[in-house]
């Protein structure tokens, strides 16, 4: 094949088909990708671990099944254990008859084989379903500097901006190619010019901005570029701590989802904004000043994609990404004071929490969990977007926390404290 990149002799004979013909069928399209962004090169994939974004067993995706059992057959296995996405279903969330239907019969028939092809190429275990896999209760945490080969946005752009690893924003495939060779192309977010910021942001607000909503905000500004920053150290500080992580979590998947944003630094607090400051802004980059006005704008600007827009709520889902273990213990708190506060056992809305299997089980230990199973709140493994796909899930009326799972879905927004005084309040 004709290319522009400069290969090693080794990757010209993987591509020639030193390793098998699978294998040289994903250094081409490695090498076709690069090539379609400019790379100059191919660099090792030098973290421990991978990350999939496809994790559900989708009836439709029958070319993705065909795939998968080519590469086994051909020894085209990962080169890393990685983990994957959260699964699509879990019989304890609130459900119907027929949505199970669709559910099992329809949509997600192929979910049982899917896995058994993961295991073979490399999964970790069962309990590396997740979008969330760099908690430490899961442990794919790669290191500052390390280049990654991983998709999923919101674990993309957590990874690039939180750890100060690197990793483009990959498809679902690519990614996984990357870490059966052992190698990703060298443009973008991997180089060092790509990680330049040419925005900056200035937030003036009279409070602590919502995660979501900033992030929000941001995305929706700079699209894929890069922004640096500016003032938000005063509300979350300048330590890199539990409750800071768990903002920059929420915070980036907003921007990843409601932008196209992969990378963002924050002055005095991100790694890379640390050692480096604004010599990590690239000259002529623009700037978004981002006040309490500003927020109340976008945050106003989010369709309502209910039928009815004064509907009652009837399902309402917390943990798009998935919820930290100190989050499941701060939401549990919240909702059993709210209960207490407004007279009620119970939560008036069926409310879905979502976090990783492996922090499930370590909150499972706890006192929390009985007091959280009292509440009538269920907690799961699953991704609420998967579960919102099915065609009769669309037509609930769905509240979310989450800018993610509002901008992919019907579902509503409201902010945590919205949502905690909905479920925890009477219904109308």
């Amino acid at each position: 094949m004709n290319y522009n990149m400069q290969l090693t002799p080794d990757e010209v004979e993987i591509l020639n088909g030193s390793k098998g013909e699978a294998m040289a069928k994903v250094m081409k399209t490695l090498v076709m990708y690069g090539d379609a962004f400019g790379a100059t090169k191919m660099v090792p994939v030098t973290s421990k671990m991978g990350h999939l974004v496809t994790s559900f067993g989708l009836k439709v995706m029958s070319p993705v099944y065909d795939l998968m059992d080519k590469l086994i057959d051909g020894g085209a296995l990962s080169a890393q254990k990685f983990s994957v996405d959260p699964k699509p279903v879990d019989p304890n969330v609130p459900s119907s008859f027929l949505k199970n239907i669709v559910f099992n019969k329809f949509m997600y028939s192929m979910q049982d084989n899917y896995d058994a092809q993961l295991r073979k190429l490399g999964l970790v275990d069962d309990k590396s379903y997740t979008c969330t896999c760099y908690m430490d209760e899961v442990g794919n945490i790669p290191n500052k500097g390390e280049v990654l080969s991983w998709a999923e946005s919101s674990a993309v752009v957590y990874a690039n901006s939180v750890l100060g690893a690197r990793c483009n924003r990959n498809s679902g495939i690519i990614e996984l190619f990357g870490s059966i060779v052992g190698k990703v192309p060298y443009f973008g977010l991997v180089t060092d010019e790509g990680r330049k910021a040419t925005w900056i942001i200035e937030v003036k607000t009279t409070k602590k901005p919502e995660a979501q909503v900033l992030g929000s905000a941001i995305g929706m500004k700079v699209m894929e570029d890069v922004p640096f920053v500016k003032g938000l150290d005063k509300w979350i500080g300048t330590t890199l701590d539990g409750d800071t992580k768990a903002y920059l979590k929420d915070f980036g998947a907003a921007t990843a989802s409601n932008g196209a944003v992969g990378l963002y630094h924050i002055e005095n607090l991100t790694p890379e904004a640390v050692e480096q400051g604004e010599s990590l802004v690239a000259e002529g980059a623009k700037v978004y000043v981002i006040d309490d006005a500003e927020l109340e704008r976008v945050k106003a600007s989010y369709p309502v994609m209910w039928k009815d827009k004064n509907a009652t709520p009837k399902l309402c889902f917390v943990g798009c990404p998935h919820l930290s273990h100190a989050q499941l213990v701060e939401w549990t708190d919240n909702v059993v004071a709210g209960l207490k506060k407004n007279g009620l056992k119970k939560v008036s809305i069926p409310t879905v929490f979502t976090a990783a299997p492996a922090v499930i089980e370590e909150f499972n230990k706890t006192p929390y969990a009985k007091k959280l199973k009292d509440t009538g709140v269920v907690l799961s493994y699953i991704c609420p977007l998967m579960y919102m796909n099915n065609p009769l899930a669309k037509k609930m009326p769905v509240i979310t926390n989450s800018n993610k799972l509002r901008t992919y879905t019907t579902s509503r927004y409201y902010t945590s404290a919205e949502i905690l005084d909905i479920i925890t309040k009477e219904a109308k």
